[in-house]
């Protein structure tokens, strides 16, 4: 397995594995439009973007993972100015349970370092327990738990 930066050759594959995420969360949030396509990231940009760092999982020439770290300003009040946050997490199912995510994560984790940053937060649904073990596995604790009333 081969880890490097996405580039603008990537944007479809990217753009579908997007889709593939959406797809998956709309049954665990009821206020997500439902009947249309819809985007979650900038993704064109954010390869170009030097704030932030698309990666990709690569085996046999076929990309089969996608994470994004974006660095982040904190609000004034915190120890740190700055956090990472990871987001874009996707693994092709076939290869789910092989390490993917893991390494993925792993490297971002690496690029946050190499630029100062030590602490990173991300956002996962409470309905998606597979994802919440994957990120526990690698060292990630639930933090600080959003609660939504919609009536």
């Amino acid at each position: 397995m081969k880890i490097r930066l996405a580039n603008q050759n990537d944007l479809a594959t990217l753009l579908d594995f997007e889709q593939k995420i959406i797809a998956t969360e709309r049954p665990m949030d009821s206020t997500l439009v439902q009947d249309s396509t819809i985007s979650y990231y900038p993704i064109r940009d954010y390869i170009d973007d030097k704030e932030t760092e698309v990666l990709v999982a690569q085996i046999n020439d076929q990309i089969v993972g996608s994470v994004y770290g974006q660095i982040k300003p904190r609000k004034d009040f915190f120890q740190t100015t700055h956090l990472g946050y990871i987001g874009f997490m996707y693994v092709k199912k076939s290869y789910r349970g092989q390490g993917v995510s893991q390494a993925l994560i792993e490297a971002i984790t690496a690029w946050f370092h190499q630029q100062g940053i030590n602490e990173i937060i991300l956002h996962v649904y409470s309905k998606n327990p597979r994802a919440i073990r994957a990120y526990e596995k690698v060292g990630f604790e639930s933090h600080l738990i959003e609660m939504r009333l919609n009536q």
